[in-house]
């Protein structure tokens, strides 16, 4: 498994770059935001992921290691392969990516090429518990605006880490216990989490 590349960029074309390390030139294919970054004549540093098929072995590069590890985890899903997962990459950051996940924005995941509604609720259903960890908004929401309380706290306690049912349920238990005015979303979600403490 070759994990990174680093070296010189001799050549770059629309889809990838050649790097030479060690007096060998190795062709990797790139999305467009890496290869804005590289330079011909320059040295540079790629994580990558080695794709070997029957009859190919392709080298996929990326500007970071987080960016690699959301690619390899994006072919897990059904029916998304390499090119499949390097567009969804082209199109948003990695943590662009786990928030539309984490939220269900399948809105979001469709304006990858490639990838239809189905597509969408598929990668959903099927990663949203391994997505890791959604930035966290400055509101500590996991950067949600607007929505109910239960749809703020649950996407909050997903970006904090908690499972989608660990999150469901705690949200159960606490709408159980709302009697009266809502409360901010801040003091639900500090509930949520007393609850989930207790469970760990």
């Amino acid at each position: 498994m070759i994990a990174s590349v680093r070296g010189v960029v001799t050549a770059t074309g629309p889809d990838h770059a050649v790097i030479e390390v060690g007096g060998v030139g190795l062709a990797v294919q790139c999305a467009p935001g890496t290869l804005a970054d590289l330079r011909v004549g320059q040295p540079a540093r790629l994580a990558t992921s080695l794709v070997v098929r029957e009859d190919s072995l392709t080298l996929y590069g990326f500007a970071d290691d987080d960016a690699k590890v959301l690619f390899e985890l994006l072919q897990t899903a059904s029916g998304v392969g390499p090119r499949l997962a390097q567009a969804v990459l082209a199109v948003h950051t990695p943590d662009a990516v786990r928030k539309a996940v984490a939220n269900a924005d399948t809105a979001a995941l469709t304006r990858v090429p490639g990838i239809g509604k189905k597509g969408a609720e598929r990668l959903v259903l099927e990663l949203r518990d391994r997505i890791g960890p959604v930035p966290v908004g400055a509101d500590g929401a996991a950067g949600v605006t607007g929505g109910s309380w239960p749809d703020q706290v649950r996407q909050a306690l997903i970006g904090l880490g908690w499972t989608a049912g660990q999150a469901d349920q705690a949200v159960a238990a606490v709408a159980e216990s709302v009697d009266g005015p809502t409360p901010p979303v801040p003091v639900l979600l500090k509930q949520a989490i007393r609850l989930l403490g207790r469970t760990r």
